[in-house]
């Protein structure tokens, strides 16, 4: 396993941080009887994740080989240590906006990233509700990082620093967070960002700095209560329905389609896209 001694510490931390907080959670939701935690939810979210973890670990060398290439190739050297980590995590978090902010505007993607937002459930295992095939990928948006002199196992350990503040944004017990809400991607932004309200529909993808949202035009406050899902969720249950289910509506639509621009279209235009004749059936 390719994996830096800092992941490893972060992980060995992590694990309890996450058992502690997610039987609080349980704790809490049935005191209340609020539901926030189903059987079947948990279930999904346990088996999605240990998926994810397999292709995740079995990339790590494709990754790492093609991350070292281009650091090799590096275009530029930061010498100075607070600069350097400055760069990488600022770098780093805007890699992933922008990678999020593809998942959700191209359909072969968000048929990737669909399974971490199909759960009716919002709660701290629904963090563990990863994006299966992302690891496939998401070493590509890292490229221009190593170019500019960053380190793989540096950016590595950076991802996973901020993926597990991510997964503790993944509640409904913290509320607004004051003065961080302007800069920092809180509980409140990202109930937002799971909701399925109109308003909220492909908003607040920061996973850790919110201002990239702020920026570009994703942001969007939380201001009434959060309908959470996906606005076509598959009926199934079944774990191939739960991972691949987009993948199959796709593939159906290419299928049918009358033309290549249409078949493209159907892969690489926005999820929901459709041509101008049956939108207006």
């Amino acid at each position: 396993m390719i994996q830096s001694y800092r992941e490893t510490l972060l992980f060995l931390i992590s694990t309890p941080l996450y058992v502690f907080f997610i039987a609080a959670e349980v704790i809490a939701s049935n005191i209340h009887n609020n539901g926030r935690y189903s059987k079947k939810g948990t279930i999904e979210h346990f088996y999605i994740m240990l998926i994810n973890i397999v292709i995740d670990l079995a990339m790590r060398g494709v990754a790492l080989i093609a991350l070292l290439w281009c650091f090799n190739h590096r275009v530029l050297e930061i010498n100075n240590p607070i600069a350097y980590w400055v760069v990488l995590f600022i770098l780093q978090d805007l890699a992933f906006y922008t990678m999020h902010y593809v998942d959700h505007k191209v359909r072969l993607f968000w048929a990737v990233h669909i399974t971490h937002h199909s759960s009716e459930e919002f709660n701290l295992a629904v963090g563990f509700r990863s994006s299966v095939f992302e690891p496939v990928y998401r070493f590509i948006y890292f490229i221009p990082l190593a170019f500019l002199g960053l380190q793989p196992l540096d950016i590595f350990f950076v991802f996973s620093l901020t993926q597990l503040y991510g997964i503790f944004i993944h509640t409904q017990y913290v509320k607004k967070l004051g003065f961080l809400e302007w800069f920092m991607a809180t509980p409140s932004h990202h109930r937002v960002h799971h909701g399925k309200n109109p308003q909220y529909i492909d908003r607040n993808m920061g996973m850790f700095l919110i201002i990239w949202d702020r920026l570009f035009g994703t942001f969007t406050e939380e201001t009434e209560p959060v309908e959470y899902g996906v606005t076509k969720a598959s009926k199934n249950s079944r774990p191939d329905e739960v991972i691949l289910h987009e993948f199959r509506n796709m593939f159906n639509d290419v299928r049918q389609a009358p033309d290549l621009r249409t078949k493209l279209m159907y892969i690489f235009g926005p999820p929901g896209w459709q041509p101008s004749n049956k939108r207006d059936q």
